[in-house]
């Protein structure tokens, strides 16, 4: 079987796996990605996950600023690629360059879509209480993930996982289902499947405010908005006009009356806070410019009178 010639672009760690099992399989003419940015204290330029794994296996890396120019995409299209695959790039590819490689533009999306379709799928299935997702590969068109799919994989969802071992999880997955959709591809074995547009939704960009705890929700609902934004961006509240991040909470069996966000009880891991249905105990936060510590530290360091109310 002959090797596929192959275009990869992609951006953070998330789509590394997916390089490496390409380059695999394939000859990578060339890999695109973000130009490097100012990170850390220093703000010393940094290059992405991806550039710094392509530059360590000898791999051709091409960062413009604009990928929809008319200079750049001649300089695709010279390349003459057989597949070109995207993994979290953040850009959009114009009508000319989805038209560029013989195979089509392959599309590696962190959700069973048409579910999820947008910028942080991973993120809210798990605020919205979603116990599978799951990733798909499909064939780019115009629109907003909403080509035709390929292959699916499912991952389950507990009721503890966070973001960030959701993103762990799925970006394994995403790699061994990249691996097989190139194998059919290269095969001329893969199928298309329309998407069923009335069973999409979509998952925006994230916001700051979408952190913001409501105490008046359930329990449950803190819950995963508290799960759904760790490691990044971090649920947070107020305690006397100070912003406190919450990072690990648990569901309580407890039910003990209080306003929705007053402390009512102290326990031997930190401490249950009252909702508007149900109590949740909150086992790790952040007080304003101190790093990440335990509620039983915090409770030790600082103290938290009963009653105490969060905003």
């Amino acid at each position: 079987m002959k090797q596929l010639k192959a275009i990869f672009m992609g951006t953070p760690d998330f789509s590394v796996p997916c390089l490496e099992k390409l380059n695999e399989r394939c000859q990578v003419a060339a890999v695109i990605t973000q130009p490097d940015r100012p990170r850390g204290r220093g703000q010393k330029l940094q290059p992405s996950p991806v550039k710094a794994f392509a530059l360590e296996h000898g791999l051709e890396v091409l960062q413009p600023e604009k990928i929809k120019t008319k200079e750049f995409e001649e300089i695709l299209a010279a390349m003459e690629p057989d597949i070109i695959v995207v993994v979290a790039f953040g850009q959009i590819l114009s009508q000319y360059i989805l038209d560029i490689p013989r195979l089509g533009c392959i599309n590696v999306h962190a959700s069973l879509l048409p579910r999820y379709r947008g910028a942080a799928p991973i993120h809210w299935s798990i605020i919205n209480g979603e116990t599978k997702t799951g990733v798909t590969t499909m064939f780019m068109d115009a629109g907003l993930d909403t080509g035709d799919m390929i292959l699916k994989t499912e991952v389950d969802i507990d009721s503890e996982m966070t973001t960030a071992e959701l993103h762990d999880a799925l970006m394994e997955a995403g790699a061994d289902l990249l691996l097989e959709t190139v194998d059919q591809l290269s095969a001329g074995t893969a199928k298309r499947e329309k998407q069923d547009g009335t069973l999409s939704n979509y998952a925006p960009l994230l916001k700051k405010e979408t952190g913001k705890i409501d105490w008046n929700a359930s329990a449950s609902q803190i819950h995963n908005v508290v799960r759904g934004l760790n490691s990044w961006p971090g649920a947070y509240c107020f305690l006397e006009g100070k912003n406190f991040k919450i990072w690990r909470t648990v569901v309580s069996q407890d039910t003990m009356p209080g306003n929705p966000g007053e402390v009512v009880s102290l326990t031997e891991n930190g401490f249950l806070v009252a909702t508007g249905q149900g109590v949740l105990e909150i086992l790790e936060l952040q007080a304003p410019s101190k790093k990440k510590m335990s509620a039983k530290d915090y409770i030790l360091g600082h103290g938290l009178p009963i009653h105490t109310q969060f905003e």
